[in-house]
């Protein structure tokens, strides 16, 4: 019987790099599969990378997208503990905000997305938190 292993909970894919300038600046420079963040605060989060959209009750629109393909992208390296979750979560949950404004969320929503993540988000930024694996079918357990 053949296999697969995969991990739930991905609703969307990235299907070219996306690379901006971010105020997080690591102690030393990442590079993982998906994500790359320099020195200089360079962050890369490469072709094929997956994420939820996102999270809580909120609607997807296009003013959330980039927001939280960069936040769920940092937030994947607090869990890989890449980045420091004390020292770089809020920052990042900040970015998240900041983004959504620049890409013409309204003030008062992403004022909201901002309170939202800083309330509910930490479990997410948690190494625990990772996603299992999942084996099918059923007789590959």
């Amino acid at each position: 019987m053949k296999c697969i292993t995969y991990k739930a909970g991905y609703k969307y894919q990235l299907k070219e790099d996306y690379i901006d300038t971010i105020d997080i600046k690591p102690g030393e420079a990442i590079d993982t599969e998906y994500i790359a963040l320099g020195l200089d605060g360079t962050l890369t989060i490469r072709d094929g990378y997956a994420w939820d959209g996102p999270s809580g009750p909120t609607i997807d629109t296009l003013n959330f997208m980039r927001g939280s393909l960069v936040h769920d992208a940092l937030y994947q390296l607090m869990r890989e503990r890449h980045l420091d979750r004390e020292m770089y979560r809020e920052a990042a949950d900040r970015l998240l905000q900041n983004i959504c404004r620049e890409d013409g969320m309204s003030e008062l929503r992403a004022w909201w997305v901002y309170h939202g993540v800083r309330l509910g988000g930490d479990p997410a930024a948690d190494p625990a938190h990772d996603k299992p694996l999942i084996r099918a079918p059923i007789s590959c357990q």
